[in-house]
């Protein structure tokens, strides 16, 4: 019997104070505030600066997680940051965060599994704690969308953000870790990705990188929907099932933010009322694996989300892939960080 369990202490979240309006993409392509709307639930995006990086949001969001919890980096055994923008291929961005939180010698990693991330990461978390190899694990969801994302396609340029938010997870008596679920299909990458940059398209053939736009976003819009909303709504069950509960059972739903029809349509399926959800897709946009912890803590400021609750944080994304959680909530307090000013990173050789 599992001796371990899991709690989340602390929430924090950073998001940076530029913001791209649905009046200010009008000027870019050819949209309209309307068109975008109707489609996404969209209205505003924030987004970093042109010095920005990913790491300049992750990092003060993980040290409110950690003030919130009332704990310092010492105090954390383990890093675990989700993100498809760290600041370079490597070193991964966890170990940019542990070095800046003055923690260089603990244990860090990245995840990168897209929208899907945070579940991963929040599930790779749990895990290692309810085993007993760590006592507290900072996890970290940040993304710089916006530095991959092509200002003169109009089927994507309108849906992403950028944003950070961050947990810490701790041992305690009581699991409220209660089940989870993931999955991928890799079969046809095309479907959601970024092309250039790995071994496939190398940023060394730059020029051809830059002819075919490979260093940004490509999307099939209704391949993804069609699978996000079949998927989240199976994965959910499926980790419902795990914990021994049904869909009546759900007090609240936390979904990856990528669309507000797809929330909508998930909701539906699950049989789960609009009020029993956080939705802040028209302020973030899809801010992939920042998503579901930046919609957490928006739902704990509002008093969305009770003691006791049974929660489901649900995603979908990049590989395709997927992914639940079920939690157990407990009392966490959430804090807001402002970002870093864009600092220097290694200097090119």
């Amino acid at each position: 019997m599992n001796t371990h369990g899991a709690t989340i202490t602390g929430v924090g979240f950073c998001v940076p104070t530029g913001v791209l309006t649905n009046e200010d993409l009008e000027k870019l392509v050819d949209t309209s505030d309307e068109w975008i709307v109707q489609r996404t639930g969209m209205k505003r995006r924030h987004i970093v600066g042109p010095d920005g990086v990913t790491s300049d949001l992750a990092i003060p969001a993980a040290r409110a997680a950690l003030e919130a919890a009332g704990k310092k980096p010492q105090d954390v055994d383990c890093i675990i940051c989700a993100s498809a923008t760290p600041d370079y291929l490597f070193p991964a961005l966890a170990c940019l965060v542990a070095a800046r939180l003055g923690v260089p010698g603990k244990p860090a990693f990245d995840i990168s599994i897209a929208c899907s991330g945070f579940v991963y990461a929040l599930t790779t978390a749990a895990s290692l704690i309810r085993a007993g190899v760590y006592r507290s694990v900072l996890v970290v969801g940040a993304e710089t969308l916006s530095k991959i994302t092509d200002y003169t396609d109009r089927t994507t340029c309108v849906l992403f953000g950028d944003g950070a938010g961050a947990v810490l997870v701790e041992r305690c008596a009581e699991d409220c870790f209660l089940g989870s679920d993931l999955g991928s299909d890799g079969s046809d990458p095309s479907v959601l990705y970024l092309p250039g940059g790995g071994s496939r398209f190398p940023y060394s053939r730059n020029g051809e990188l830059s002819a075919q736009r490979l260093g940004y976003i490509k999307m099939q819009g209704q391949s993804v929907f069609k699978f996000a909303v079949n998927q989240m709504a199976a994965s959910a069950r499926a980790a419902l099932a795990q914990a021994g509960l049904t869909t009546a059972e759900i007090d609240f739903v936390v979904p990856h933010q990528a669309n507000l029809r797809i929330v909508d349509a998930t909701l539906k399926m699950l049989g789960v009322p609009s009020h029993k959800c956080i939705v802040n897709i028209a302020e973030y946009g899809n801010t992939s694996a920042a998503s579901i912890p930046l919609a957490l803590a928006e739902a704990l400021e509002k008093g969305m989300i009770a003691p006791r609750s049974v929660i489901v944080m649900v995603a979908f994304g990049g590989g395709l892939s997927w992914g639940s959680v079920v939690w157990r909530w407990q009392a966490a307090p959430v804090k807001k960080a402002q970002p870093l000013e864009p600092s220097p990173g290694a200097a090119p050789a």
